[in-house]
């Protein structure tokens, strides 16, 4: 939270019509991703100056990461956003993974003007990736996940998926299909109707998110989406 702290100021002052504060678990390879929608919609004259996103690495896991968003917001006073906290299931135990989700949607309850949504995979965020690429839903582990981007990656010409690639939002856009990731990721969430999230694997409610960014990105881009 450090670098965040040095920019409280800075991120108040540029609360806009539209906001998304973004919590992420890992510090890298998600920051990487949702980065790129931040520079694209910063560059985008549209909605460069109706719209705030701000994107955090917190080194933390699951609960963490709630507590890290929940903080920022009652620190800076935030009004009028919408706050994603981004994580994956892994190997952590299925009731702190569910009590995690369950403690965000208890923040809702408030119906206050900061509305918090749980952005998470099961078990990964590289499951989101693969969507990208096809309808993918075998419950492996993080190691197979890895496995089976890193194949299809290299079957189109890319270099071997590695973690913390800061081109990752450009090689999912430009080389898979993010609206067929929507759809896929959409019907994984329909198949597990009425379970309780930590038997949701796999499943990831990232295209919420990427939903919600992907509208003020500039048309071009607009339209893989």
């Amino acid at each position: 939270m450090a670098k965040w702290k040095r920019k409280r100021k800075q991120a108040v002052l540029e609360m806009k019509e539209y906001n998304y504060f973004i919590f992420c678990e890992g510090e890298q390879t998600e920051p990487n991703y949702f980065k790129g929608f931040e520079s694209n919609i910063e560059n985008n004259p549209i909605y460069k100056d109706m719209v705030t996103v701000k994107v955090q690495g917190c080194g933390k896991e699951t609960l963490r990461v709630v507590e890290d968003a929940q903080d920022f917001v009652q620190k800076n006073k935030i009004k009028n956003a919408k706050v994603f906290c981004v994580f994956d299931k892994d190997d952590f135990p299925a009731k702190d993974f569910n009590y995690a989700i369950s403690c965000m949607n208890k923040l809702n309850e408030n119906k206050n003007d900061v509305i918090y949504h749980a952005a998470w995979s099961n078990q990964c965020i590289e499951l989101w990736f693969l969507l990208h690429f096809s309808y993918y839903h075998s419950n492996n582990d993080r190691k197979q996940y890895f496995e089976a981007l890193d194949n299809i990656l290299r079957k189109r010409g890319l270099n071997k998926y590695k973690k913390n690639d800061d081109l990752i939002f450009d090689i999912l856009y430009e080389h898979g299909n993010p609206k067929q990731a929507i759809i896929f990721a959409k019907k994984l969430m329909n198949e597990y109707s009425g379970t309780n999230y930590a038997d949701m694997s796999p499943a990831t409610k990232v295209y919420e998110l990427v939903e919600e960014l992907s509208k003020y990105l500039p048309e071009e881009m607009k339209i893989k989406f």
